[in-house]
């Protein structure tokens, strides 16, 4: 009995050193977005004040706007190409070449962005002198080099589902005539949603997040959110910063709660349909 006790008290303190180790640092984020003083690191009393400057601040509003706004549109992108991918790799493994193109798929992962941005501008570059685009680089081409890194994360989180599933449903449904594009869409698809959803979620936050590769694509007319913080994090933390971050962490956790609950209900009618067509 005292060894099981022992055991439960050790599995609570561990899971509290590994929640505060997490959720630590936004808490105090988000507690010192309410701080009335200035200076970030002085408690001076509660305050709202920082939030009502953050509504005022338009560079800032531009750019968390452009930044949601190219995170939606890569995110999106990179799910339509990686699900591509990932059903070439899973479905389609056995061709010339199939494990050259799944590495050259996952590579991005492993590059370090710095490299990858540096290639990027080479490419923008040189195509600008070559076709004459892009003239001026800015929203879209760090749209195109989002897609890039975010399409990696996608295929792999997809191609991980499309292994789970059971392919003799995609073979019983073209024994009885569906051609494969209509068994992609009516059976394969719906299956794989939850992975399509978490992909979505996974490209979104990593382009939201990205600041080496967009600095290094980006042009003078463009500048998204990390951007910005960074700029002005050189030059001191500003309290509107806190105030927009607390926004964006709830924002997410909202998001991510939701997406989390509708994958649950998903996987859980899934798993009783496979249970009813065992029967």
């Amino acid at each position: 009995m005292t060894v099981v006790l022992l055991l439960r008290s050790l599995k609570f303190f561990i899971l509290f050193i590994t929640f505060s180790f997490l959720y630590v640092p936004m808490l105090m984020l988000v507690i010192y977005s309410f701080n009335s003083s200035r200076l970030v690191t002085v408690w001076a009393g509660f305050s709202t004040h920082w939030y009502g400057e953050l509504l005022a601040n338009h560079a800032l509003l531009s750019a968390v706007g452009l930044s949601l706004l190219i995170a939606a549109a890569s995110a999106t992108l990179a799910v339509i190409l990686g699900t591509l991918a990932s059903y070439t790799i899973v479905r389609f493994g056995r061709f010339r070449g199939a494990n050259l193109f799944s590495f050259m798929t996952t590579a991005p992962l492993v590059m370090p962005d710095v490299i990858t941005g540096l290639a990027l501008l080479l490419m923008f570059v040189a195509m600008g002198h070559m076709i004459g685009w892009p003239q001026d680089r800015g929203a879209i081409t760090i749209w195109l080099a989002h897609v890039t890194f975010c399409t990696a994360y996608v295929t792999v989180v997809v191609s991980a589902r499309l292994r789970e599933l059971d392919k003799s449903i995609e073979e019983a449904a073209m024994d009885l005539g569906a051609n494969p594009l209509k068994v992609f869409f009516v059976i394969t698809l719906p299956m794989i949603i939850p992975a399509l959803v978490s992909g979505w979620l996974l490209a979104f936050t990593l382009s939201l997040d990205d600041l080496v590769i967009s600095s290094f694509v980006a042009g003078p007319g463009a500048t998204t959110l990390p951007m910005l913080i960074f700029s002005k994090v050189r030059l001191g933390v500003s309290p509107d910063i806190n105030a927009l971050a607390s926004i964006i962490i709830l924002i997410v956790s909202v998001i991510g709660f939701i997406s989390w609950i509708l994958m649950r209900s998903a996987e859980k009618r899934r798993i009783q349909e496979m249970r009813n067509i065992n029967r």
